[in-house]
């Protein structure tokens, strides 16, 4: 029977968060961009007379002031409606996502200041946007590449993946037959694949998918040339930069030994 009655009181307090006779039944809200919300802010009856005030701290931690001293401030004015124990959001967008709080004080029969707090995390859901490829268009066999996944729309943050000449590239390349000759990590979380040393066979077609539970998009597609270094060129160079610097230092030697850079101007 007792752990019946305390199953049951830890069901209720996951539904409720109370702070000293504040409450609200939505600790925590989900809900489709351009949809609306309501944050509820329930009292007990001590709260006589209560004063009433609604912050929001967005996911950067900044603060911002929704519902002080009776009004709406002005950044709400438009967008927002309070009403009794309660406040709504007419169409919500991703810079809503945070946590909204309300504070409620009075004082009691006694003439004792009370104060409580209930807080409520709202989530909005966005798609992700079109993202952007990163890929570099030639590397060097035996060197280093690195691209990028870019999208910053969705919400919650999208996980990415990565794909060659339209097959998927797996999370560990030596679980495939098609890229276990490849050597490469990749962060689903950052977008980030990592190609460490390359390979000739890592020349294809590149694109990448941003997905969330609210859609998938895909980008671009930008070619990856993996090549030798061209050591004949190198070399070629080389010589020619000596050439050029030998002809220098004899021109400079023919003309002190000629007396020309001894001169004085009168």
């Amino acid at each position: 029977m007792e752990l019946t009655w305390g199953l049951l009181g830890a069901l209720i307090c996951s539904l409720v968060s109370a702070d000293n006779g504040v409450s609200t039944t939505t600790p925590t809200i989900t809900v489709k961009q351009g949809q609306p919300t309501e944050f509820q802010c329930d009292y007990t009856a001590n709260y006589q007379s209560p004063r009433v005030e609604w912050k929001f701290v967005n996911n950067d931690q900044e603060t911002s002031i929704i519902y002080y001293d009776g009004e709406l401030t002005m950044s709400y004015k438009d967008r927002a409606e309070v009403f009794p124990k309660g406040l709504r959001l007419k169409s919500v967008t991703k810079n809503d996502n945070g946590v909204y709080t309300c504070e409620v004080t009075s004082k009691d029969s006694s003439g004792t200041l009370l104060y409580g707090q209930a807080k409520t995390t709202l989530t909005v859901l966005v798609p992700p946007s079109i993202p952007v490829a990163q890929v570099p268009t030639s590397v060097t066999n035996g060197g280093v590449a690195v691209l990028s996944c870019i999208e910053k729309d969705g919400s919650p943050p999208a996980t990415f993946s990565w794909f060659k000449d339209k097959v998927l590239l797996p999370s560990n390349p030596k679980d495939s037959p098609t890229f276990q000759n490849s050597s490469y990590t990749f962060n689903p979380t950052t977008g980030v694949l990592k190609f460490e040393p390359v390979t000739k066979g890592d020349s294809g077609e590149y694109y990448c998918e941003a997905k969330n539970s609210e859609g998938s998009q895909t980008s671009g597609v930008v070619r990856m040339n993996a090549e030798d270094v061209n050591v004949g060129g190198i070399v070629a160079a080389v010589i020619v930069s000596l050439l050029i610097l030998a002809l220098i230092a004899f021109a400079v030697w023919f003309a002190y030994s000629r007396g020309y850079c001894n001169k004085k101007t009168k």
